[in-house]
C-alpha cells in the first residue's frame, strides 16, 4: 500500500508542497530520534558488500607519490591509474572535479563514491573519456559499470 501511495501525484493547487514537509520530518526524526553512530557505520559497510562481486582495481601510479616534483609547478592536477585485470582507468583529479579515461577504450558507467553520499554518475564515451564536474572533497573511489563487469576502485582522500 505504501508503494501505491507513492505513485499517486500529490496535490498541487492547494499549495502544500510534499518535499517540503518530508525534509521537515527528516530534521525532526534527525534532531528527535538519530540514528547510533556504531549503526550508521554498520550500515554503510553493510552497504559496501553490495558490490561483492566486483574487481577491486588497484592503484599502480598516483602523482603525489610516483612522480617527481617540478619546482616552481603550484596546484598542479593529480594523475591516478587503476588496473584491474584488462581493464585500466586513468583519473585526474583537480579543484574542478575528475577527468579521465578507460582504457581499452569503451563505453561505461563511472559513479563517484564518496561515503556514504548519493553516487555522482557520468557516462564515458566510445573513447572510455569521462569527467565529472563534482570535485571530491574527503575520500572517494569509483565504480565503472563496462557491460556485465564492475570495477571499483581502491578508495582515496582527495
Amino acid at each position: 500500500m505504501h508503494d501505491e501511495m507513492r505513485d499517486e501525484e500529490p496535490p498541487g493547487d492547494d499549495g502544500f508542497d510534499v518535499g517540503l514537509l518530508e525534509e521537515e520530518l527528516r530534521q525532526a526524526a534527525a534532531i528527535l530520534d538519530p540514528v547510533p553512530a556504531d549503526l550508521q557505520q554498520i550500515a554503510v559497510e553493510a552497504f559496501a558488500l553490495h558490490d561483492l562481486d566486483a574487481r577491486i582495481a588497484e592503484l599502480t601510479f598516483d602523482s603525489v607519490v610516483d612522480a617527481i616534483p617540478v619546482r616552481g609547478a603550484t596546484d598542479t592536477p593529480r594523475m591516478l591509474t587503476f588496473r584491474a585485470g584488462e581493464v585500466t582507468v586513468d583519473v585526474e583529479v583537480t579543484a574542478q572535479g575528475l577527468m579521465g579515461q578507460v582504457l581499452p577504450p569503451q563505453q561505461a558507467r563511472i559513479e563517484v563514491l564518496a561515503g556514504p553520499q548519493t553516487a555522482v554518475p557520468v557516462d564515458a564515451d566510445a573513447m572510455g573519456r569521462f569527467t565529472s564536474e563534482a570535485p571530491p572533497s574527503g575520500p572517494f573511489a569509483l565504480r565503472l559499470r563496462t557491460g556485465g563487469e564492475v570495477v571499483v576502485t581502491e578508495w582515496l582522500r582527495a
